[in-house]
């Protein structure tokens, strides 16, 4: 025998000497198989398409540790060119924040395991994961603080490294591997408190921010020195009780590309801040006496509508559920069908039962159904409005940002999800819209290309189920709808019109792949997503038979927006601060709309686990949908035909 190893080339050009073709006939005499290969089943109708969805929390938890990382990495890079031009600033810890950046690349890696993101492994192998995630992140914090300390120094000759004393502080906390991040409360005196904000992204930017401090009489100043302004919100205990140990401040921050804006926060008399309003919806009236700073109106559950607006669209929620009903878009004065519900699944009666990998459901979702209406919390602000609605299981949140550009143009989405009581179920969150997407959605694979996706009726249900790494939409001839996701979900558009997306599942039983347990470590999760409504430009025919499709420009950006958050920091003295610059650009311009730095990553030497003074420079051109108007979309940047 003669065995030697081969490429596919070699294969194919064996095959077609074997069966005697030349070059040109090959193509039509074997059937051609393209796309991918969800959803698998291995036997029977044992779909696997749980595992798309399993132990949402960590999926969530690995795509802010990779934000986290590529942040970091691309900071530390600059640090350390800033930190070799003098001896003074020689002390910046290099070498060990090198190692930190290292075991993070490791950590994450370690994650994509086909057990680990899956949500697939025993419940004290998903502890150790979450560990590693967790430290990783803390981790990344110090290298980000110890990063854009040297860069943010007007003197670099004060620069003084001290472990004991960091310079900067991040703005929120997480406690554990399994619980969610909560904020800090900057405390605020007569002298100016710096907020830093890093803006990862390779764009300039215009983003809100909120942070929370202690006290209302807050003043902000732009690194320009100018008055910002300024929404005030409450921290809330629970569904209606105002906290005052807390304010959520939110403003508009205009940031450089890859770049440090320098805030100043002061405690003033008089502040001009603007205080946002509250209508609350309940069935039996507050207990609390009125609030001695915000204004609370408290309302009756009727079937009047809640409306929300800004200047590109209207919102009207229902004002005995709080959900979505329908959106007017203001540019072509359209109104469109947009109703969210909650629905569950169950498991089958059979003896095979979904589990971690699989999706055996008990027929179609029962609706959410509440015997009581929720509590329904609206906010109306100068800088965002929202809707929240308190169901059981889940805390649900539509916020409209009320602000010029792309923050403007799509609704920010949050579930809070909690389903540690029920057994055997999986809750899903399902848009039912006016769309005819004639059964046909697109989710993306890795975040790169976008597949057509056929709901097939021939199917069972759970066939119908796929992958939504950081996207999915529906579109007819005249719009499209597009699902943004902070965390891989399975999704699925069973009818006409539809999107659905699987948020968290718990299942008693093994479901015999190996793995010899069900999934009942559930945590308190949030989904984060982002649903934007485009108009569409002309189609044809060809287009809606490609095997792949692409995002608009607008789709891109926003995608990157919710997974590239900007970094808030505050410094940690409250005095003796030595000078910083009100900003810090390390780009002449921002990079084309359609480029995106995948990473600006220091080389690490050949003698050992320390940097080199080389670093790679990685560039991702994106590919997208002309069809789409990128007038007056608020984009601050341009396109450039791939040239840099």
């Amino acid at each position: 025998i003669q065995a030697q190893f081969g490429t596919l080339s070699d294969y194919f050009e064996a095959l077609r000497k074997e069966s005697n073709l030349d070059e040109k006939g090959s193509n039509s005499f074997f059937p051609v198989l393209s796309g991918d290969f969800f959803t698998y089943a291995d036997r029977d109708h044992h779909y696997w398409s749980g595992y798309f969805t399993s132990r949402p929390f960590y999926k969530r938890l690995d795509r802010v540790l990779e934000s986290y990382l590529r942040a970091a990495e691309i900071l530390y890079s600059l640090a350390l060119v800033q930190s070799s031009k003098s001896e003074k600033m020689s002390v910046f810890p290099s070498v060990d924040n090198y190692k930190l950046l290292t075991e993070a690349r490791r950590n994450i890696g370690l994650f994509q395991h086909h057990d680990a993101i899956t949500g697939t492994s025993k419940d004290w192998v998903v502890v150790d994961y979450g560990t590693r995630l967790f430290h990783s992140i803390m981790n990344l914090k110090k290298v980000i603080i110890d990063s854009a300390h040297i860069l943010i120094l007007k003197d670099k000759g004060a620069y003084n490294y001290d472990t004991r004393t960091p310079f900067l502080k991040m703005d929120d906390v997480q406690s554990s591997q399994d619980s969610l991040p909560h904020k800090t409360v900057i405390k605020l005196t007569s002298q100016p408190r710096y907020l830093l904000i890093y803006n990862p992204m390779e764009q300039e930017r215009s983003s809100v921010v909120s942070v929370n401090v202690n006290s209302p009489r807050v003043k902000l100043l732009s690194p320009l020195g100018k008055p910002v302004t300024v929404q005030i919100s409450a921290v809330w205990d629970g569904a209606t009780s105002v906290s005052h140990e807390a304010y959520q401040i939110s403003f508009v921050a205009h940031l450089p590309p890859l770049g440090l804006g320098v805030y100043q926060l002061l405690d003033v008399q008089n502040s001009e801040a603007v205080l946002a309003d509250y209508d609350i919806y309940m069935r039996s009236g507050r207990q609390d006496k009125p609030d001695s700073l915000f204004t609370i109106r408290e309302m009756q559950n009727s079937v009047d509508s809640i409306i929300l607006e800004n200047s590109y669209m209207k919102l009207w929620f229902s004002g005995m559920s709080g959900l979505l009903e329908k959106i007017n878009t203001k540019e072509d004065g359209k109104n469109h069908q947009m109703k969210v519900e909650f629905a569950w699944y169950g498991t089958t009666s059979n003896r095979d039962k979904s589990g971690a990998y699989l999706f055996l459901p008990d027929g179609d979702a029962k609706p959410y159904i509440f015997t009581d209406p929720p509590t329904i919390r609206v906010a109306h602000g100068r800088i965002f409005s929202e809707v929240v609605c308190f169901f059981h299981h889940v805390t649900h949140t539509m916020r409209l940002y009320k602000v010029q550009g792309l923050e403007g143009r799509s609704i920010e989405v949050s579930n809070i999800v909690d389903i540690r009581g029920e057994y055997n179920r999986e809750l899903a969150m399902r848009i039912s819209s006016d769309i005819n997407s004639q059964n046909r959605f697109y989710s993306d694979l890795n975040g790169y290309q976008i597949q057509p996706r056929l709901t097939l009726s021939k199917l069972p249900l759970q066939a119908n189920i796929y992958p939504m790494t950081t996207m999915a939409y529906i579109q007819d001839v005249g719009v499209r709808l597009t699902l943004h996701s902070a965390q891989s979900l399975g999704v699925a558009s069973l009818k006409n019109g539809q999107l659905e997306v699987i948020m968290d599942r718990r299942l008693t039983q093994d479901d015999n792949r190996g793995l010899g347990q069900g999934v009942q470590d559930n945590k308190v999760t949030a989904n984060i997503f982002r649903l934007l409504l485009e108009r569409r430009h002309g189609t044809d025919v060809s287009e809606e038979k490609a095997s792949v499709s692409f995002p608009s420009l607008l789709s891109h950006m926003t995608s990157s927006f919710l997974n590239h958050p900007v970094i808030p920091m505050t410094t940690f003295a409250d005095s003796g601060v030595p000078e910083m610059v009100n900003m810090f650009s390390p780009l002449m311009s921002s990079m084309p709309c359609d480029m995106h730095v995948v990473n600006l990553r220091t080389i690490q030497s050949k003698v050992d686990i320390e940097p080199s003074d080389e670093a790679a420079l990685i560039l991702h051109r994106k590919g997208f949908d002309c069809r789409f108007s990128n007038r007056d979309m608020g984009l601050l940047c341009s396109t450039t035909q791939g040239k840099v």
